[in-house]
């Protein structure tokens, strides 16, 4: 699969200044101390956790390990959140790669961390729902990208047309949404699967230099998606994608088309750890998670208890 993507190149004159923005109220925060996950809303897998003494936030991480050549999901497998319904959702964590990580080279994979909708089942594959966001990096540069496969109008399918109506899918199959283009389109068996993509314009992951796993820098990610207005039947272009590495912005999206007035009352709740690397690894090796976290708009007040997690201290104002 070819995907066409859409370079995002923030400028650093227009940035220079621009730190993380504010994301909201923070709804959940989660540091692994311990494996009772459940009790605070994850559900879905069971997340190899092991003591860390570099973690950045507690003494405890997610260590997704692929045990053996050729492995797609590592041991433990993944991990879901339940979350309020909400249409402005920023989620942030830390990262570290093992010294001899190896991206797949393909220009997709590995997927990491995601967010679903209120429009499918809460054990849904994230491949071909209503709406899957994702957050990763792929090859060394960081994206994000949109899925909607089973918004796909199958009557009207066709991979290079750029008209669109509010009856298609917004990330491929159908036209271009929203001037950031056609995206990309595929069959799967019976269904047409499509992805949307925006990703920083540089390496910023580059594969480790060979180094102690316990010397690896830990990175921070943050990514914001915001859903789109829909008024009077039309899907308006104001939807949101922003991604920083490390407190730097590299992904700045403002008119983006996330849902078709067919959905108007499409809302984010849950998010996915999916740790998935397609084509398999080349041979073990590993990735660790740390200081997950889920902010919502200032608008959102609602939350669920479980979902608070492991909170250290009241947050701050970040």
């Amino acid at each position: 699969m070819t995907l066409l993507t859409n370079v995002v190149a923030v400028s650093s004159d227009t940035h220079a200044q621009q730190t993380q923005a504010l994301p909201g109220s923070l709804m959940a925060h989660e540091s692994f101390e311990d494996t009772s996950l459940g009790s605070r809303g994850w559900y879905d897998g069971a997340p190899v956790i092991v003591e860390d003494p570099s973690a950045p936030d507690g003494s405890h991480v997610i260590h997704w390990h692929w045990s053996q050549a050729g492995a797609i999901s590592p041991d433990g497998g993944s991990a879901r959140l339940h979350l309020p319904p909400l249409d402005d959702v920023t989620i942030g964590y830390r990262v570290r790669l093992s010294g001899n990580w190896a991206w797949t080279e393909r220009g997709y994979h590995p997927h990491t961390f995601s967010l679903l909708t209120n429009l499918d089942p809460e054990y849904v594959g994230p491949a071909f729902t209503h709406l899957t966001t994702y957050a990763e990096v792929v090859d060394g540069v960081p994206r994000l990208a949109l899925q909607d496969g089973r918004n796909v109008d199958p009557t009207h399918v066709d991979a290079d047309e750029p008209t669109w109506s509010e009856d298609g899918a917004v990330a491929g199959c159908n036209g271009d949404a929203d001037g950031h283009g056609i995206g990309d389109c595929y069959r799967s068996g019976d269904n047409w699967l499509n992805a949307k993509v925006w990703h920083a314009d540089r390496v910023l992951l580059p594969s480790p230099a060979s180094l102690s796993d316990e010397t690896r820098p830990w990175h921070e990610i943050r990514a914001r998606f915001r859903l789109n207005s829909v008024a009077e039947g039309v899907a308006h272009r104001n939807g949101v994608l922003q991604m920083w590495l490390d407190g730097e912005l590299i992904i700045d999206v403002q008119d983006a088309v996330l849902r078709s007035a067919r959905h108007p009352h499409m809302m984010f709740n849950q998010l996915f750890l999916g740790p998935h690397y397609g084509p398999g690894v080349p041979y073990p090796q590993s990735m660790w998670i740390d200081d997950v976290r889920v902010w919502s708009s200032p608008m959102s007040t609602q939350v669920r208890p479980a979902s608070w997690g492991q909170l250290k201290a009241r947050p701050g104002p970040d």
